[in-house]
Protein backbone atom coordinates (compact mmCIF):
# COMPACT_ATOMS: atom_id res chain seq x y z
CA UNK A 1 0.00 0.00 0.00
CA UNK A 2 1.48 3.31 -0.97
CA UNK A 3 2.34 5.57 1.89
CA UNK A 4 1.96 9.54 1.71
CA UNK A 5 2.91 11.94 3.79
CA UNK A 6 0.93 15.14 3.70
CA UNK A 7 2.78 18.32 5.36
CA UNK A 8 0.20 20.98 6.86
CA UNK A 9 -2.09 18.13 7.52
CA UNK A 10 -4.29 20.19 10.10
CA UNK A 11 -4.77 23.49 7.76
CA UNK A 12 -7.72 23.92 5.80
CA UNK A 13 -6.64 22.29 2.60
CA UNK A 14 -4.81 19.03 4.29
CA UNK A 15 -7.40 18.32 6.24
CA UNK A 16 -9.73 17.23 3.69
CA UNK A 17 -6.84 15.87 1.47
CA UNK A 18 -5.92 13.94 4.36
CA UNK A 19 -9.23 12.75 4.51
CA UNK A 20 -9.93 11.98 1.13
CA UNK A 21 -6.81 10.04 0.85
CA UNK A 22 -7.75 8.05 3.79
CA UNK A 23 -11.12 7.13 2.17
CA UNK A 24 -9.11 6.53 -0.93
CA UNK A 25 -7.34 3.75 0.68
CA UNK A 26 -4.29 4.61 1.05
CA UNK A 27 -2.10 4.38 4.16
CA UNK A 28 -1.44 8.15 5.23
CA UNK A 29 0.55 9.94 7.34
CA UNK A 30 -0.42 13.84 8.37
CA UNK A 31 2.29 16.45 9.77
CA UNK A 32 1.91 19.94 11.25
CA UNK A 33 2.45 22.07 14.40
CA UNK A 34 0.28 19.86 16.45
CA UNK A 35 -2.11 17.24 16.50
CA UNK A 36 -5.07 17.65 15.21
CA UNK A 37 -8.25 17.96 17.79
CA UNK A 38 -10.51 15.91 15.91
CA UNK A 39 -8.04 13.24 14.30
CA UNK A 40 -9.15 11.24 11.04
CA UNK A 41 -9.83 7.52 11.79
CA UNK A 42 -6.71 5.18 9.92
CA UNK A 43 -4.47 8.32 9.75
CA UNK A 44 -1.79 8.80 11.55
CA UNK A 45 -0.83 11.93 12.89
CA UNK A 46 2.38 13.25 14.28
CA UNK A 47 4.01 16.42 15.09
CA UNK A 48 6.42 18.21 12.64
CA UNK A 49 7.62 21.43 12.15
CA UNK A 50 9.06 21.77 8.49
CA UNK A 51 11.41 24.57 9.71
CA UNK A 52 13.07 22.13 11.99
CA UNK A 53 15.62 19.75 9.37
CA UNK A 54 16.06 17.18 12.74
CA UNK A 55 12.15 17.29 12.79
CA UNK A 56 11.42 16.42 9.72
CA UNK A 57 13.91 14.06 9.13
CA UNK A 58 12.71 12.26 11.79
CA UNK A 59 9.47 11.51 10.33
CA UNK A 60 10.90 10.57 7.29
CA UNK A 61 13.25 7.84 8.54
CA UNK A 62 10.05 6.40 10.93
CA UNK A 63 8.02 5.73 8.28
CA UNK A 64 8.35 4.49 4.21
CA UNK A 65 6.91 6.81 2.40
CA UNK A 66 6.38 6.58 -1.20
CA UNK A 67 4.61 10.31 -1.78
CA UNK A 68 4.27 13.78 -0.28
CA UNK A 69 1.97 16.03 -0.37
CA UNK A 70 4.08 19.01 0.88
CA UNK A 71 1.08 21.56 1.95
CA UNK A 72 2.68 23.66 4.39
CA UNK A 73 3.05 27.42 3.86
CA UNK A 74 1.29 30.50 5.51
CA UNK A 75 -0.91 31.86 2.90
CA UNK A 76 -2.64 34.43 5.18
CA UNK A 77 0.17 35.74 7.83
CA UNK A 78 -1.48 36.60 11.25
CA UNK A 79 -0.57 39.55 13.15
CA UNK A 80 2.40 38.22 15.33
CA UNK A 81 3.86 36.78 11.54
CA UNK A 82 7.43 37.94 10.32
CA UNK A 83 9.21 37.91 6.27
CA UNK A 84 11.45 36.11 8.45
CA UNK A 85 9.04 33.27 9.65
CA UNK A 86 7.54 33.40 6.28
CA UNK A 87 10.01 32.34 4.48
CA UNK A 88 11.48 29.61 6.87
CA UNK A 89 8.59 27.95 6.82
CA UNK A 90 7.89 28.31 3.02
CA UNK A 91 11.29 28.41 1.96
CA UNK A 92 13.60 26.94 4.25
CA UNK A 93 10.73 24.31 5.52
CA UNK A 94 10.13 22.85 1.47
CA UNK A 95 14.04 23.27 1.12
CA UNK A 96 14.09 20.43 3.86
CA UNK A 97 11.02 18.30 2.65
CA UNK A 98 13.11 18.13 -0.82
CA UNK A 99 16.39 16.85 1.00
CA UNK A 100 14.27 14.28 3.16
CA UNK A 101 12.35 13.69 -0.26
CA UNK A 102 16.06 12.54 -1.33
CA UNK A 103 17.76 10.72 1.35
CA UNK A 104 14.64 8.50 1.97
CA UNK A 105 13.66 7.42 -1.70
CA UNK A 106 10.70 9.14 -1.95
CA UNK A 107 9.18 8.63 -5.20
CA UNK A 108 6.90 11.63 -5.84
CA UNK A 109 6.13 15.08 -4.30
CA UNK A 110 3.39 16.68 -5.39
CA UNK A 111 3.15 20.66 -4.16
CA UNK A 112 1.00 23.39 -4.05
CA UNK A 113 2.76 26.33 -5.39
CA UNK A 114 0.08 28.80 -6.31
CA UNK A 115 -1.08 31.59 -9.72
CA UNK A 116 1.25 34.10 -7.46
CA UNK A 117 4.08 32.27 -8.39
CA UNK A 118 3.79 34.09 -11.80
CA UNK A 119 3.81 37.32 -10.02
CA UNK A 120 1.77 40.72 -10.73
CA UNK A 121 3.16 42.55 -14.00
CA UNK A 122 1.78 44.42 -16.02
CA UNK A 123 3.00 42.75 -19.54
CA UNK A 124 1.89 39.30 -17.97
CA UNK A 125 -0.10 37.57 -20.89
CA UNK A 126 -4.01 37.67 -20.69
CA UNK A 127 -3.84 34.51 -19.78
CA UNK A 128 -1.20 32.67 -18.17
CA UNK A 129 0.01 29.29 -18.95
CA UNK A 130 2.51 26.66 -17.25
CA UNK A 131 5.33 27.72 -20.11
CA UNK A 132 5.36 31.47 -18.95
CA UNK A 133 8.09 32.19 -16.48
CA UNK A 134 7.83 32.15 -13.01
CA UNK A 135 8.24 35.89 -11.54
CA UNK A 136 7.21 36.23 -8.28
CA UNK A 137 7.07 40.04 -6.65
CA UNK A 138 9.29 40.15 -3.85
CA UNK A 139 7.60 42.97 -2.75
CA UNK A 140 4.97 39.94 -1.61
CA UNK A 141 6.40 37.44 0.66
CA UNK A 142 3.62 34.36 -0.63
CA UNK A 143 4.21 34.98 -4.52
CA UNK A 144 8.15 35.67 -3.57
CA UNK A 145 8.54 32.61 -2.05
CA UNK A 146 6.23 30.42 -4.19
CA UNK A 147 8.68 31.83 -6.89
CA UNK A 148 11.81 30.33 -5.00
CA UNK A 149 9.64 27.13 -4.20
CA UNK A 150 9.31 26.82 -8.01
CA UNK A 151 12.86 27.55 -8.58
CA UNK A 152 14.43 24.78 -6.09
CA UNK A 153 11.99 22.52 -7.94
CA UNK A 154 13.18 23.37 -11.78
CA UNK A 155 16.78 22.31 -10.08
CA UNK A 156 16.28 19.33 -8.88
CA UNK A 157 14.13 18.24 -12.35
CA UNK A 158 17.26 18.30 -13.51
CA UNK A 159 19.46 16.95 -10.94
CA UNK A 160 17.52 14.42 -9.54
CA UNK A 161 14.78 13.09 -11.93
CA UNK A 162 13.93 9.97 -10.34
CA UNK A 163 11.74 12.24 -7.85
CA UNK A 164 8.41 12.55 -9.81
CA UNK A 165 7.15 16.25 -9.59
CA UNK A 166 3.56 17.39 -9.64
CA UNK A 167 3.35 21.24 -9.00
CA UNK A 168 0.21 22.63 -8.93
CA UNK A 169 -0.56 26.50 -9.06
CA UNK A 170 -3.40 27.27 -7.79
CA UNK A 171 -6.10 29.98 -8.14
CA UNK A 172 -8.09 31.78 -5.50
CA UNK A 173 -10.04 29.19 -4.09
CA UNK A 174 -13.30 29.26 -3.04
CA UNK A 175 -16.07 26.98 -0.64
CA UNK A 176 -17.97 27.37 1.91
CA UNK A 177 -15.80 27.58 4.15
CA UNK A 178 -13.40 29.20 3.38
CA UNK A 179 -12.08 32.85 4.93
CA UNK A 180 -9.29 34.11 3.59
CA UNK A 181 -7.54 37.60 2.07
CA UNK A 182 -9.84 37.41 -1.22
CA UNK A 183 -13.29 36.41 0.38
CA UNK A 184 -12.21 39.72 2.83
CA UNK A 185 -12.51 42.07 -0.62
CA UNK A 186 -16.10 40.65 -0.85
CA UNK A 187 -17.39 41.06 2.81
CA UNK A 188 -17.18 45.11 2.65
CA UNK A 189 -19.40 47.13 1.81
CA UNK A 190 -17.66 48.77 -1.42
CA UNK A 191 -15.36 46.67 -3.79
CA UNK A 192 -12.10 48.54 -4.62
CA UNK A 193 -10.68 48.57 -8.11
CA UNK A 194 -8.01 50.49 -9.68
CA UNK A 195 -9.38 53.12 -12.55
CA UNK A 196 -9.14 51.22 -16.17
CA UNK A 197 -8.64 47.84 -15.06
CA UNK A 198 -10.91 44.87 -15.12
CA UNK A 199 -8.59 43.09 -12.62
CA UNK A 200 -10.31 39.93 -13.32
CA UNK A 201 -10.27 36.66 -10.71
CA UNK A 202 -10.01 33.18 -11.70
CA UNK A 203 -11.29 30.68 -8.78
CA UNK A 204 -11.50 26.86 -8.18
CA UNK A 205 -13.91 25.25 -6.01
CA UNK A 206 -12.50 23.74 -3.00
CA UNK A 207 -13.37 20.12 -3.43
CA UNK A 208 -12.08 20.24 -6.77
CA UNK A 209 -8.64 21.10 -5.84
CA UNK A 210 -8.48 18.45 -2.95
CA UNK A 211 -9.73 15.92 -5.89
CA UNK A 212 -7.13 16.95 -8.01
CA UNK A 213 -4.18 16.55 -5.20
CA UNK A 214 -5.56 13.09 -5.12
CA UNK A 215 -5.55 12.39 -8.68
CA UNK A 216 -1.63 13.95 -8.48
CA UNK A 217 -0.77 11.33 -6.07
CA UNK A 218 -2.32 8.30 -7.73
CA UNK A 219 -2.31 8.86 -11.58
CA UNK A 220 1.23 8.88 -13.44
CA UNK A 221 0.79 11.76 -14.88
CA UNK A 222 3.90 14.65 -13.51
CA UNK A 223 4.11 18.03 -14.41
CA UNK A 224 2.88 21.42 -13.65
CA UNK A 225 -0.40 22.36 -14.20
CA UNK A 226 -2.78 25.83 -13.14
CA UNK A 227 -5.71 24.86 -10.90
CA UNK A 228 -8.35 27.14 -11.76
CA UNK A 229 -12.34 26.87 -13.15
CA UNK A 230 -12.76 27.85 -16.74
CA UNK A 231 -13.51 31.31 -17.83
CA UNK A 232 -12.86 34.62 -15.34
CA UNK A 233 -14.86 37.11 -13.11
CA UNK A 234 -14.00 41.00 -13.31
CA UNK A 235 -14.52 43.34 -9.89
CA UNK A 236 -17.25 44.71 -11.73
CA UNK A 237 -19.16 41.52 -12.16
CA UNK A 238 -18.52 40.19 -8.77
CA UNK A 239 -19.92 43.69 -7.61
CA UNK A 240 -23.01 42.97 -9.55
CA UNK A 241 -23.35 39.76 -7.87
CA UNK A 242 -23.33 41.17 -4.63
CA UNK A 243 -24.99 43.62 -5.14
CA UNK A 244 -22.40 46.25 -3.87
CA UNK A 245 -21.17 49.67 -5.46
CA UNK A 246 -17.25 49.47 -6.72
CA UNK A 247 -15.17 52.38 -5.92
CA UNK A 248 -12.55 53.08 -8.77
CA UNK A 249 -10.05 55.05 -7.83
CA UNK A 250 -6.74 56.00 -9.86
CA UNK A 251 -3.96 53.94 -9.12
CA UNK A 252 -1.98 57.09 -7.91
CA UNK A 253 -4.41 58.02 -5.63
CA UNK A 254 -4.70 54.83 -4.03
CA UNK A 255 -0.87 54.22 -3.91
CA UNK A 256 -0.54 57.75 -2.00
CA UNK A 257 -4.14 56.89 0.32
CA UNK A 258 -1.81 53.35 1.36
CA UNK A 259 1.32 55.28 1.97
CA UNK A 260 -0.64 57.38 4.15
CA UNK A 261 -2.61 54.73 5.90
CA UNK A 262 0.85 52.33 6.53
CA UNK A 263 2.37 55.36 8.13
CA UNK A 264 -0.28 56.15 10.32
CA UNK A 265 -0.78 52.54 11.03
CA UNK A 266 -4.14 52.48 9.82
CA UNK A 267 -3.59 49.32 7.41
CA UNK A 268 -1.18 46.28 7.18
CA UNK A 269 -0.83 46.93 3.29
CA UNK A 270 1.10 49.59 1.14
CA UNK A 271 1.35 51.25 -1.95
CA UNK A 272 2.20 48.24 -3.39
CA UNK A 273 -0.86 46.43 -3.04
CA UNK A 274 -2.17 48.14 -5.99
CA UNK A 275 -0.10 46.18 -8.20
CA UNK A 276 -1.83 43.22 -6.47
CA UNK A 277 -5.05 44.90 -7.24
CA UNK A 278 -4.51 45.89 -10.89
CA UNK A 279 -2.41 43.04 -12.75
CA UNK A 280 -3.62 39.94 -11.23
CA UNK A 281 -2.40 36.79 -12.59
CA UNK A 282 -5.42 34.68 -14.66
CA UNK A 283 -4.29 31.36 -15.10
CA UNK A 284 -5.17 29.24 -18.16
CA UNK A 285 -6.22 25.55 -17.16
CA UNK A 286 -6.10 24.14 -20.39
CA UNK A 287 -3.03 21.86 -19.49
CA UNK A 288 -4.98 20.88 -16.23
CA UNK A 289 -8.05 19.17 -18.63
CA UNK A 290 -6.23 18.20 -21.12
CA UNK A 291 -2.70 16.36 -20.00
CA UNK A 292 -3.41 16.02 -16.35
CA UNK A 293 -7.30 14.63 -17.12
CA UNK A 294 -9.19 16.34 -14.88
CA UNK A 295 -12.17 19.24 -15.75
CA UNK A 296 -12.75 21.06 -13.05
CA UNK A 297 -16.56 20.84 -11.52
CA UNK A 298 -17.24 24.51 -11.54
CA UNK A 299 -16.27 27.53 -14.03
CA UNK A 300 -15.13 30.50 -12.17
CA UNK A 301 -18.43 31.94 -12.18
CA UNK A 302 -19.71 29.03 -10.92
CA UNK A 303 -17.74 28.85 -7.98
CA UNK A 304 -18.15 32.42 -6.52
CA UNK A 305 -21.71 32.12 -7.33
CA UNK A 306 -21.80 28.72 -4.93
CA UNK A 307 -19.66 30.63 -2.29
CA UNK A 308 -21.74 33.77 -2.99
CA UNK A 309 -24.91 31.81 -2.20
CA UNK A 310 -23.54 29.45 0.97
CA UNK A 311 -22.58 33.38 2.46
CA UNK A 312 -25.33 35.24 1.65
CA UNK A 313 -28.09 33.25 0.88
Amino acid sequence: MTTVLVTGGNGFLGSSVVRGLADAGLAVVSADLALPASPVPAVEHVVMDVTAAAAVEAVFAGHEVEVVVHLASIVTPGRDSSREREYAVDVTGTQHVLDACLAHGVRRIVVSSSGAAYGYHPDNPTWLTEDDHVRGNEVFAYSHHKRLVEEMLASLRASDPQLEQVVLRIGTILGERVDNQITALFERPRLLKIRGSDSPFVFIWDTDVVAIIIRAVTSPVTGIFNVAGDGTLTVDEIAERLGKPVLALPEAVLRGALGVGRRLGLTAYGPEQTIFLKHRPVLANDRLKTVFGYTPSKTSAEAFEAWRTHRFG
